[in-house]
């Protein structure tokens, strides 16, 4: 049995090899995992939610370039270094956005950065607030790739940090709705009678509330914020995985080998456990991939509702609200390209869950 169900393992691996689309896909969302992870690594802007605000620069196109000069702060925050490169940079420094600058014997003298052709204030500062007087480590040259939005924050460094959100919650939404799926759909489809009655009574009471509003009303019970969110996903979408579990094991437990192994007086749990749920798991593996997808897009709906992630977290469906109405202002891709992150990272889940689904199929 062993060797058997290893060479169908094996077959189904390299029927999913042989789908182009599924192995992209896979890949795909590997690359947007490893970003989410070391998000502050790569981000250009590694404070905290990458929430430098420069309001003089506001809503710069792409490959924007500006100097920026940076004030030390006198105030030193402690940081590991664990903390700092998976969490953010805690920034105490001031930047200021300059047009000109130029150095006196003991002062800096330099004019802010101010947009539609109007002249910046002159301000001096004095160069003792700099480490040995020296300030060419705190002028240099700022290259935004994607822009900035309305606040004047590195769009490129709020996507990245945002893919943390999205990516995250399909895993930890889909581990949820595993764990109470299969649980109540094994029990309602193994046992049956009254238990199977009661069981399918909360489905489809849960099925026939409408999933955001649903999520709407445990979101503010448990209150906004980051986990709560995720929490709230998973409990609404366990109801198709307990469908399924519950289907297919009334289809399982009448076979032969269910049937020898109460006879060898095994206990329910571990015929359950043991014998059926490894069976029946490549449709339940099919339908997780598809709520990958399902969680990413409701989680982008209620950050557009500003019940999701709550500011200053970086969230793409919250920068698609906080930027759709520039769409008409002549700066579309504020919108645009959140927007695009959220339809590449959902497709990419559809396609793999298309491609596990044509991989496990035995009849193909």
């Amino acid at each position: 049995m062993s060797s058997y169900s290893n060479s169908l393992r094996q077959l189904a691996l390299r029927k999913f090899k042989r789908n182009f689309w599924g192995v992209f896909s896979f890949w795909f969302i590997v690359f947007v995992g490893f970003v989410a992870i070391f998000a502050y690594i790569l981000a250009p802007d590694n404070s905290q939610y990458a929430n430098q605000m420069h309001l003089a620069i506001h809503s710069k196109k792409p490959g924007f370039t500006v100097t920026m000069l940076t004030i030390p702060s006198e105030i030193k925050t402690p940081q590991g270094t664990f903390d700092k490169l998976f969490f953010g940079k805690k920034v105490t420094d001031t930047e200021v956005p300059i047009a000109y600058y130029s150095l006196g014997k003991d002062t800096l003298n330099y004019t802010e950065y101010a947009s539609d052709g109007l002249e910046g204030m002159k301000k001096h500062l004095g160069l003792n607030r700099f480490p040995n007087k020296d300030v060419s480590n705190y002028i240099q040259e700022k290259t935004f790739l994607f822009g900035t939005d309305k606040y004047g924050r590195d769009l490129l460094s709020r996507i990245l940090i945002g893919a943390r959100i999205s990516f995250f919650i399909g895993f930890v939404a889909v581990f949820i709705s595993l764990i109470i799926g299969i649980v109540m759909g094994s029990l309602a489809g193994y046992f049956g009678g009254k238990v199977d009655a009661f069981i399918m009574w909360i489905i489809n009471v849960t099925w026939s509330i409408p999933t955001l509003l649903l999520v709407i009303a445990i979101t503010l019970a448990l209150g906004k914020g980051f986990w709560q969110v995720f929490i709230a996903v998973g409990l609404t979408m366990w109801v198709e995985v307990a469908r399924v579990v519950r289907g297919q094991i009334i289809s399982v437990k009448e076979m032969q080998y269910i049937t020898a192994a109460r006879a060898l007086g095994y206990t329910d749990f571990r015929i359950i456990k043991k014998h059926i749920l490894p069976n029946i798991m490549a449709p339940v593996i099919v339908i997780s991939a598809a709520n990958f997808a399902s969680a990413i897009l409701i989680e982008s709906g209620l950050s557009f509702l500003g019940i999701g992630a709550q500011p200053p977290m970086a969230s793409w469906g919250a920068m698609i609200k906080d930027h759709y109405n520039y769409i008409i202002l002549g700066k579309p891709y504020l919108a645009i390209i959140p927007g695009l992150c959220i339809m590449s990272l959902v497709m990419a889940f559809m396609l793999i869950g298309n491609a596990l689904r044509d991989a496990l199929d035995v009849k193909n």
